[in-house]
């Protein structure tokens, strides 16, 4: 018996045989615990995950947002990313969950969401996994990339291409000051992308200003395809 993650209570014991027959890893998370995390289901943008049942219908166009029909308006960023798909919506439990994660470097979370995400990147077609990168700067504080601990619990294989530089955190930025911002990432390795479908790993989709401008060099070093896997889905415009 292993004790949960998140509160340090028991985890369920009572596993049956499927674990020991199928390989499968033992719950990370007491029950309690995961019932506080909210799966995105029913209706969502098809370019972002947002759940549609939320918003107001004049704010819907078919089956996206307003928002990601803005983005595809945009002569610049038009068609750079065919999609994010995210697990879970930016509730209490999620926002406490990241800040413990990402901010207060508890490294062995990323394993909480791994079976998720494993099974999430198998159904969206990709040659190539991306982790968002931190800067130097970020890296040292936090002592770890957040995005790359995500996707290396989930047994996917990353690719080292993108790497960014420091300024000013993103969410501290307005929509507005987002997208006039300069491009914070660069492309190390062409490559290993050059004709091929890339899917980027983050932890949180907000604006989708960081995932753009990410597969917007993407695209331009070659690569055929660029969507997005994200833990949770944040309330952003």
């Amino acid at each position: 018996m292993s004790s949960c993650l998140l509160c340090g209570e028991s985890v369920n014991g009572r596993l049956g045989w499927r674990p020991f027959f199928l390989l499968e890893a033992p719950p990370s998370i007491c029950g309690a615990c995961r019932r506080q995390f909210e799966p995105i289901i029913g209706e969502r943008c098809r370019a972002c995950s947002r759940p549609l049942a939320a918003l107001d219908p004049a704010f819907i166009r078919e089956d996206r947002c307003l928002d990601c029909c803005r983005w595809e308006e945009d002569s610049f960023y038009k068609g750079v990313l065919a999609g994010n798909y995210s697990l879970y919506t930016y509730n209490e439990a999620m926002k406490d969950f990241i800040a413990r994660f990402k901010y207060r470097g508890d490294y062995i979370l990323a394993q909480v969401f791994a079976g998720e995400i494993k099974k999430a990147a198998k159904q969206l077609p990709h040659d190539v996994a991306v982790a968002i990168p931190l800067s130097q700067e970020r890296l040292m504080e936090r002592g770890f990339n957040q995005a790359e601990a995500l996707a290396q619990a989930a047994g996917l294989d990353i690719e080292d291409v993108l790497q960014r530089v420091h300024g000013e955190k993103q969410s501290k930025k307005s929509r507005s000051e987002r997208l006039e911002a300069a491009n914070v990432f660069g492309v190390k390795e062409k490559s290993s992308i050059c004709h091929k479908k890339v899917l980027i790993i983050d932890d949180i989709y907000t604006t989708g200003s960081t995932l753009r401008q990410a597969a917007y060099l993407l695209k331009q070093a070659g690569a055929a395809e660029v969507r997005a896997l994200t833990l949770a889905r944040g309330q952003g415009t």
